[in-house]
């Protein structure tokens, strides 16, 4: 059993785990003090949190919370980034940095009550952001009732334009 300094840790992951849609896992181990601020920065842009737990306490507030205690992801140096309503975003800012500094891993993490690897990570990063989605879906929309609209109004256009020739028909005959 954990001592009272542990179970107030493993009581704040799961309240950390509660309120967030994924779970990163990164291996930080060597970032400068500076390389490691950069990356809470890049990481607190994309509307998400980075903090560093020990290893066992998150396996242990995994169990405790019902959820896959992610096996060898939680192996060496771990810090976790608990992303907010925008996944995408939090992957792309782990990515990114990683792309920048080889020194950052993604070890994989947590998604939707499931875990993902780092391969999924890195594919989730590659999707477009929820704003991006979100133009995406307003555009098709707006397509498909310029569509409607023109079909819709050419019916009685077409109609007018037979009506129009039948009678310059008659007119010349």
């Amino acid at each position: 059993m954990p001592n009272q300094k542990n179970q107030e840790t493993v009581s704040s992951i799961k309240e950390d785990l509660s309120g967030v849609s994924a779970v990163w896992v990164v291996d930080a181990c060597g970032l400068t003090v500076k390389e490691m601020q950069a990356l809470r920065h890049a990481v607190r842009e994309s509307g998400s949190v980075m903090k560093v737990y020990k290893n066992t306490l998150m396996r242990i507030a995994l169990e405790e919370s019902e959820l896959p205690t992610l096996g060898d992801v939680l192996e060496g140096p771990s810090a976790f980034v608990f992303a907010g309503a925008d996944v995408a975003a939090a992957a792309k800012a782990v990515k990114n940095f990683a792309k920048e500094n080889q020194k950052l891993e993604i070890k994989g993490g947590l998604m939707e009550g499931k875990a993902v690897n780092a391969a999924e990570v890195e594919a989730i990063a590659s999707l477009p952001s929820r704003e991006q989605l979100m133009a995406q879906i307003a555009g098709a929309i707006s397509g498909v009732a310029r569509g409607l609209a023109v079909c819709v109004n050419g019916v009685p256009s077409g109609l007018a334009r037979a009506v129009s020739a039948v009678a310059q028909q008659r007119e010349a005959a």
